[in-house]
């Protein structure tokens, strides 16, 4: 039974993620790298942040999922993630893109286009902006956030055109989040307008979607063998992340009300790491089309 059928399929892969506890190889900006190895810690993965081109091999071969984040961009560790994203498509380990800023900068840009002609993506998640810089559009980005100008674009197509370009699973987040994957849509209602409040919430949604993705290879699923079912649950386990971010968020706002951004942003981390699967199940606004 596939997750439109039955939604505590994503309530179910939450308790995954738990068991499994599967290390997740991130490569990320240094602004955001505590978070997202907090967040993944949270759920109930474990982090490795290893960005050294010389231990990259090593390091994918023992992991179960690969995040490639280009926020804090720098010539030597784009190096080291089209080593490490080659050797995890080797390997069928999923591989998680997370192109921060792309359309804000020519070095940015031809970063995004070398890893996407250098590595087979999973799932490639962002905001508008920056999906739609990857589906070829004119974009107005400014720094890591949304421009306003990029607003009225259609979410849904802009992912459905990414996930069949590059043949890969599209997620783009906002106040309503879409997942893609050219067949599939799926819209995620959950969230806070506070997450924008503090840095990283981005990156750690990307994080929780390897970590969600980690436990599904960890159990064998990624075999040659079931290589659909394989490419249906990384869908799922894309929503699952993303709604996962969200509801905490939510929790996170009625926990630190009106105390600021510095206790919401504790309170958020508190409700990833008790987050289960009953909570899940009543608060998650997931549609599936």
């Amino acid at each position: 039974m596939n997750s439109k059928d039955d939604p505590s399929v994503y309530a179910r892969m939450l308790t995954q993620a738990r068991e499994q506890k599967a290390l997740i190889h991130c490569i990320t900006n240094y602004v955001t790298a505590n978070d997202c190895a907090n967040a993944i810690l949270a759920i109930g993965a474990s982090p490795i942040m290893a960005d050294d081109l010389r231990e990259i091999a090593d390091i994918v071969k023992i992991s179960k999922a690969l995040v490639l984040n280009i926020g804090t961009l720098n010539s030597r560790t784009v190096e080291s993630m089209i080593a490490a994203g080659k050797k995890a498509n080797a390997l069928g380990i999923p591989v998680i893109f997370d192109p921060v800023g792309a359309g804000a900068s020519a070095y940015r840009n031809e970063t995004t286009q070398r890893l996407l002609h250098s590595v087979s993506m999973t799932i490639i998640r962002g905001n508008l902006s920056e999906v739609s810089f990857i589906a070829g559009l004119d974009v107005s980005t400014k720094g890591v956030d949304t421009a306003e100008e990029d607003s009225t674009k259609d979410p849904v197509a802009i992912a459905n055109k990414v996930a069949k370009e590059y043949n890969c699973i599209a997620a783009i987040t906002g106040a309503v989040d879409t997942v893609c994957n050219g067949s599939r849509v799926a819209r995620i209602e959950n969230g806070t307008a506070e997450l924008s409040h503090i840095t990283g919430t981005g990156c750690m949604t990307t994080a929780l979607v390897a970590a969600f993705c980690g436990a599904i290879f960890a159990i064998d699923i990624h075999s040659a063998a079931n290589v659909a079912k394989s490419a249906s649950a990384y869908f799922d386990a894309s929503i699952a992340g993303i709604a996962a971010m969200g509801i905490a968020g939510e929790i996170a706002e009625s926990s630190a009300q009106e105390k600021g951004t510095g206790s919401f942003h504790v309170a958020l981390l508190d409700a990833l790491s008790k987050l289960d699967a009953n909570t899940f199940m009543t608060k998650a606004k997931i549609h599936e089309a």
